[in-house]
């Protein structure tokens, strides 16, 4: 084998596409540094993403590529790093300094799934590698304990600063709900300020480590609990969860532009029970419709993150604690939440590297 050329590398990597800034890696900067030692070749590649798939995958395509052009006996060894990663992550208002984003899971109604859509899009990131807390601000209608099948409470620790809570773990998600704090059959009935006073008590008293995604099920609806709670949370963006028909529709817009009023950008549409499959004819039936949520998501020029068919093994998930994503990660909507998860990371990722933008749509109507 002659001798690895360093420019020839070089001119390898030009071929590679980092998929959040649709450069390849010698424009985009990303390669460090690149060693080369008889048959080995050390790279140092930054990326501006954290999204471990995408890492996963440009470091098999470098592997793959340069053994193809240059001999299948070479070493090849790559150190990935992210782009900022050593500032730190941002401060927030003093609170959650550990997390890197915080994304609101929201609707402008009830009964669409948000939930079901929050606990596994939660379950999928953290099986994609992310370090990720889901936090139930639904204080009226608490639903994840259930659908995560979580029975044990938080532990009360003392440290320097004061009384402090520990998130309760599971299937690798941090998670703390008012429903591990109360009896499940007494109703939470509180005035908005008493609401917002425990999301906040979320927020600063529940040690949450480093986090990549701190997710918030909020709760239904675009009332004074829901806009206080926007005001009161630092959120790096949200999404939006309807179904396809125009009755949800109405309400995602409201919701959509209740997040617009208060600066947080939006980062796509999800649509749930988006068709049918019938499982002894593999037939697609629309029964809520269709195009829904994409159409939206063009009307409002935010991305459509993906849709998600109506299964029964969902909700059979929901109501055992067993998630679709980690009981049946082979079923078609399982699928389309990994899809989904992929996509939205790609989405942060974009926005917060510079690479993308979310615009702010102000609306008086």
């Amino acid at each position: 084998m002659s001798e690895i050329n360093k420019m020839d590398v070089i001119s390898y990597l030009n071929e590679i596409i980092e998929p959040s800034s649709k450069k390849d890696l010698i424009s985009l900067g990303a390669v460090k540094d690149i060693i080369i030692s008889g048959d080995k070749i050390n790279l140092l590649i930054e990326l501006p993403t954290t999204a471990q798939h995408i890492k996963d995958k440009i470091k098999n395509d470098v592997i793959n590529l340069l053994k193809n052009k240059i001999s299948n006996d070479i070493e090849v060894k790559i150190d990935m790093a992210v782009k900022g990663a050593s500032q730190g992550p941002p401060k927030q208002s003093g609170i959650l300094d550990g997390v890197k984003s915080t994304i609101a899971v929201a609707s402008g109604k009830g009964g669409v799934g948000k939930s079901t859509v929050a606990v596994n899009l939660a379950v999928e990131l953290a099986n994609q590698g992310f370090k990720v807390g889901l936090i139930d601000a639904d204080i009226y209608g608490p639903s994840i304990p259930l659908m995560l099948g979580v029975n044990q409470k938080p532990k009360i620790i003392q440290d320097e600063s004061g009384t402090k809570i520990t998130p309760v773990e599971h299937l690798g998600v941090k998670l703390m709900s008012i429903g591990f704090l109360i009896d499940d059959e007494n109703p939470v009935i509180w005035r908005g300020p008493m609401a917002s006073g425990a999301i906040k008590q979320f927020l600063t008293d529940v040690v949450w480590g480093e986090l990549d995604y701190l997710l918030f099920d909020m709760p239904p609806g675009t009332g004074d609990v829901q806009l206080t709670l926007v005001q009161t949370i630092p959120l790096t963006g949200s999404i939006i969860v309807t179904t396809p028909q125009d009755v949800s529709l109405i309400d995602a817009r409201k919701g959509l532009k209740m997040f617009n009023r208060v600066n947080v950008p939006v980062f796509g549409i999800v649509e749930n029970m988006s068709y049918f499959v019938a499982p002894d004819t593999g037939n697609t039936y629309d029964i809520f419709g269709t195009g829904g949520g994409e159409k939206l998501a063009d009307e409002l020029e935010t991305s459509y993150l993906g849709g998600i068919p109506i299964e029964p093994k969902v909700r059979e998930g929901g109501d055992t604690g067993n998630p679709i994503v980690k009981a049946h990660p082979e079923s078609e909507s399982a699928k389309m939440f990994s899809q989904i998860a992929k996509n939205l990371a790609e989405r942060i990722s974009s926005v917060e590297s510079g690479s993308g933008n979310v615009e702010i749509i102000m609306s008086d109507n």
